[in-house]
């Protein structure tokens, strides 16, 4: 279905990573359409929208995370290359775009294995920088006070809320410059939640952060920049206090509003 009315705001702050007429496709069918927007720099992004709407197919395509599973046509501009050409090495883009799954996945080794292990395979091998790098990694995600005692221990036997924390720390070792969270926060409880919440306001001062949300109070209260999704279309993009309360597109409104559907 074709949306006409829309309401794509135009960023006047530095831009982070901007989107050009993006598509993405599954074999013949079209998943999404007329992706075009503009991520402003240390600024969190909400993606929300009713499920299906295609939230996590952009967000995926992100940083090439689509790749062997659909086609995504269009422009994704990151400094002034367009990463979705067959020229860019993906594993080299995924250093400065990292992602954050809905599902905690913490490898299954120690923590301090979970943060070093891409730096190695990266070919960090200084044992006092690895040591820095996972004591800097952990408090930017305010876990460091509650496993530094037990760095050896399995990552997986970390609560929930702990794993997603030592998700998002694995991911900033590598000192991205984006950072895609999609749903992070879905499976936790609201305490865990709120700690994820504090996490990334705090990252927000050092990294752009475009995260994929179900929970309207999350978005509201945590994103600065808020896009709503439908149909596979972006229908709106506006500061979030704009989206939340005087959106321009009557579609959002009934969104957010609780009255969808």
């Amino acid at each position: 279905m074709k949306i006409t009315e829309k309401y794509i705001r135009k960023i006047d702050t530095p831009v982070a990573l901007s989107t050009n007429e993006v598509a993405v496709y599954y074999g013949d069918k079209q998943a999404f359409t007329g992706g075009t927007i503009e991520f402003p720099r240390h600024r969190i992004t909400a993606l929300i929208g009713p499920s299906g709407c295609g939230k996590s197919t952009f967000l995926r395509s992100l940083n090439r995370m689509n790749d062997g599973v659909a086609r995504v046509e269009g422009q994704i501009m990151y400094h002034g290359l367009d990463i979705n050409t067959a020229a860019v090495n993906v594993y080299e883009l995924r250093k400065h775009i990292g992602m954050v799954f809905q599902h905690p996945n913490p490898f299954y080794k120690s923590i301090r294995e979970n943060i070093t292990y891409a730096l190695k395979y990266h070919g960090v091998r200084e044992q006092d920088v690895l040591e820095q790098k996972v004591e800097e990694s952990l408090r930017a995600v305010a876990l460091w006070d509650e496993v530094k005692d037990s760095l050896d221990k399995n990552g997986r036997r970390l609560s929930g809320g702990q794993q997603q924390r030592l998700c998002i720390a694995r991911a900033i070792a590598m000192e991205p410059d984006i950072l895609l969270l999609d749903e992070p926060t879905s499976g936790l409880d609201p305490i865990s939640t709120r700690k994820v919440e504090n996490t990334l306001q705090e990252l927000k001062q050092r990294y752009t952060i475009i995260i994929v949300t179900h929970n309207m109070q999350q978005a509201s209260r945590s994103s600065d920049y808020t896009a709503f999704l439908n149909w596979g279309q972006i229908v709106e993009f506006d500061e979030t206090a704009q989206i939340f309360t005087t959106p321009h597109v009557q579609m959002t409104e009934d969104y957010v509003s609780g009255n969808f559907g």
